[in-house]
């Protein structure tokens, strides 16, 4: 049983979700952002992630599933209280943006051409306060230091641009003055944050040979197409990467999966990693939770998926679906997300230490 905690005691939450985004709303009207810290926030936004609550015999909210689209402005709500020492964006006496890190003010401007309200935006985005907490988490370099001080300071952060999906914040390119503390050396600062993302390795088995999954794109940002896993980004900030996963799944192979058949490979390594994979960690924040999906299936399954076009067409996805034998797939693609995937896979099988999915799905029926 997990408890929201005595700021929402006095909410009587009954059943529906209806119920449970009102309850969220209204405990924020009445206590505040500031009130809410620790337990509480992490509680109330793992209800827009992928539960919801009911009220149990004792007046505590208990948890009981629903599906965590629901609410979105409680969800947004809770998420934006959820980044623990998010600063509220404000301007000095000259009229300059700045913002509270680690209880330094700090100055934020931008490029000509971006205005005060899109660099508002850029800073309360997920993606800039991920980036935020990752620097301020306890492996972040402004945390870390050989006698409990900072290692690094960040003195200053120009936004040089913001891209918008519809009316949310995609990506956030900007400029961190960051300096080391013992030496005043200045850093390489230039981050491209776009938060987190998921990849898929699928892993079909037919008549005793294994085959993967590949998708097929164009990637104008290396001038060519590339073979790879199925992959998505985290499109909404609850984080539910089991459930990206899923769709992603279902979007690009046209394959429909239960998030309950996933096994998350990024789980297997050393909590120090923070249980990730960076692709790109000089330039970029991104980092990617990968999954394993095995089935059993028969031939024309294979033969029905290889060469399908899919993908969101009016979102830009022009995918085409490759099956390939897994012990070619190695050498045939490029793919950073299909590399770091080969490789915890490998090991852990080795190691034993792959856990047996709770349903080896068998869609050799169909």
């Amino acid at each position: 049983m997990l408890h929201i905690g005595k700021h929402w005691n006095h909410i009587r939450v009954r059943g529906s979700r209806k119920h449970v985004g009102n309850a969220l709303l209204a405990g924020r009207r009445s206590y505040g952002s500031r009130d809410l810290i620790g337990k509480q926030v992490w509680a109330a936004a793992v209800v827009f992630n992928s539960i919801g609550v009911a009220s149990s015999p004792s007046g505590i909210c208990r948890i009981t599933r629903a599906p965590h689209q629901a609410f979105p402005e409680a969800r947004a709500l809770i998420t934006s209280m959820a980044h623990k020492g998010a600063s509220e964006v404000e301007k000095d006496a000259s009229g300059h943006l700045k913002i509270d890190v680690a209880g330094k003010s700090v100055e934020v401007v931008g490029v000509s051409g971006v205005s005060d309200t899109d660099i508002r935006k850029a800073l309360e985005s997920g993606p800039f306060q991920r980036w935020l907490d990752y620097m301020k988490g306890p492996s972040g370099i402004l945390s870390l230091g050989g006698s409990g001080g900072a290692r690094c300071s960040l003195n200053r952060v120009l936004i040089q641009s913001v891209d918008f999906f519809g009316q949310r914040v995609g990506f956030v390119k900007f400029k961190a003055e960051v300096v080391d503390d013992q030496t005043g050396a200045k850093l390489p600062g230039i981050v491209f944050a776009r938060g987190g993302a998921v990849g898929i390795l699928m892993l079909l088995e037919c008549e005793g040979k294994k085959y993967a999954v590949l998708t097929e794109q164009a990637r104008v940002p290396v001038g060519r197409t590339i073979m790879e896993l199925p992959a998505g980004m985290l499109d909404d900030d609850a984080g539910d990467f089991v459930g990206t996963a899923a769709r992603e799944v279902e979007e690009e192979t046209g394959i429909h999966i239960k998030t309950s058949d996933l096994v998350d490979l990024t789980a297997l390594l050393d909590e120090s990693t923070g249980r990730k994979m960076f692709p790109s960690p000089g330039g970029s924040d991104e980092d990617i939770t990968l999954f394993l999906y095995r089935c059993h299936v028969k031939k024309e399954m294979i033969d029905s998926l290889q060469g399908q076009d899919t993908g969101l067409r009016d979102h830009g996805e022009l995918i085409k679906v490759h099956v390939v034998p897994y012990d070619t797939l190695w050498r045939i693609s490029p793919d950073s997300k299909v590399l770091a995937a080969i490789a915890i896979y490998e090991m852990s099988l080795r190691l034993n230490l792959l856990p047996t999915p709770p349903n080896s799905p068998d869609l050799s029926h169909l």
